[in-house]
């Protein structure tokens, strides 16, 4: 990704944008191939971006522009935003900048429905937009940013998603630039700069698709800049991702400098979404520990604690079910209905993969403490 611009450019994005509409042959007729082959439903845009029109149904403003994409020239593709019988997804825009010899920066933006019903965005979305290196848009915002990725909960009133009592999940609008995954230090200069722009970027995409779908409401400016998530060393005999009771089970090392999880990448705090990522290096990691409270997101896990492997239940009504990379874990609390996630990542220390279920009661019982939940305890796995 190119550097962000921090001073104002030398002329305005719209003379940019209306200056030569030439470049090279093969790179425009690539772009054209790849972006408007991939579509069902048909693309509109021009070469490059009208002086007078903004990307993705007029969303975006200049400086968000120049945050993302600098000096690049801009084409902008995307498709009538619209609800449509049976299809999850309203609509999607691309915006790609375009260097002298090649592609630049590219920006994907698209509104639709997360699927509640069958759970069939229950791992992809979340290892996209549910990272540990994202950071929760905070001022009554619904949604969360990283320096690759973020996501925006549309509210109820404008989509009538999800309905009370229903499996449905929550209509979002999410941005992506590039591959998600950890991308270095979270507190890298460039890397809080283009948090920062995508997190400005998601809630101008949700204003454009809230009045593109004709919705009155408005969310509130996003925030100047985002806190990083924070990454730390675990010290020794420390409750793993600093969850009351939660450790290792016998047999793992916990001494030493190559001690198992000894960093920790915690997310969401204050936030509906609590992730914790942690490992024996960075800036990948071993194991997922993720506390869902967002009402919206919950039945976006229904498959897997429904039908996600060995059944477990609660002495309170919760129930769940556990394999090797995930277990996952439903319960009713006072504000709602929350899910809990242990994930392993890889097989950590020489053990084979058997951290989802050993960690899984004491993940719940701690951090149904934590959000007060009261005491929650798990009765021993059924078949």
């Amino acid at each position: 990704m190119e550097e962000l611009t921090t001073e104002a450019p030398k002329e305005s994005f719209p003379r940019r944008a209306a200056r030569s509409r030439t470049v090279r042959t093969a790179v425009v007729a690539g772009l054209v191939g790849a972006l408007f082959g991939a579509g069902v439903i048909a693309w509109t845009g021009t070469p490059f971006r009208d002086a007078e029109a903004a990307p993705c149904w007029g969303s975006f403003g200049e400086e968000t522009m120049t945050s993302l994409f600098g000096e690049q020239k801009i084409r902008n593709e995307e498709q009538r935003l619209e609800r449509r019988r049976g299809d999850l997804t309203y609509g999607e825009c691309r915006v790609t900048g375009l260097r002298e010899h090649g592609i630049g920066n590219q920006v994907t933006v698209r509104v639709h429905e997360l699927d509640g019903l069958y759970g069939l965005d229950g791992h992809r979305w979340p290892q996209e937009f549910l990272a540990g290196d994202m950071s929760a848009l905070g001022k009554g915002l619904t949604g969360m940013a990283s320096g690759s990725h973020a996501w925006l909960a549309l509210p109820a009133s404008c989509t009538g998603k999800p309905r009370p009592d229903s499996s449905e999940a929550a209509t979002v609008v999410d941005v992506s630039m590039g591959r998600g995954g950890p991308m270095g230090d979270a507190e890298d200069e460039k890397q809080g700069k283009f948090r920062a722009a995508l997190a400005r970027a998601v809630v101008e995409a949700g204003n454009g698709a809230m009045r593109a779908l004709g919705c009155t409401a408005s969310f509130p400016e996003a925030p100047a800049s985002l806190p990083p998530s924070d990454t730390e060393e675990r010290p020794e005999n420390e409750p793993i991702c600093g969850v009351k009771g939660l450790s290792l089970p016998a047999g793992y090392t916990e001494t030493g400098s190559k001690r198992p999880l000894r960093w920790q990448r915690i997310a969401g705090e204050g936030g509906s979404v609590r992730i914790c990522e942690a490992g024996a290096l960075l800036p990948g990691m071993d194991l997922r520990l993720t506390t869902v409270t967002e009402p919206g997101l919950v039945n976006l896990f229904t498959k897997s604690f429904l039908h996600g492997g060995t059944r477990v239940e609660g002495d309170k009504g919760g129930y769940g079910a556990v394999n090797a990379n995930r277990a996952a874990y439903w319960a009713e609390c006072p504000s709602g209905p929350v899910v809990y996630l242990v994930e392993q990542i890889r097989a950590i220390d020489g053990h084979s993969f058997d951290l989802t279920g050993a960690l899984l009661p004491a993940y719940v019982k701690g951090e149904a403490e934590r959000i007060g939940c009261g005491p929650e305890t798990l009765r021993p796995p059924t078949t």
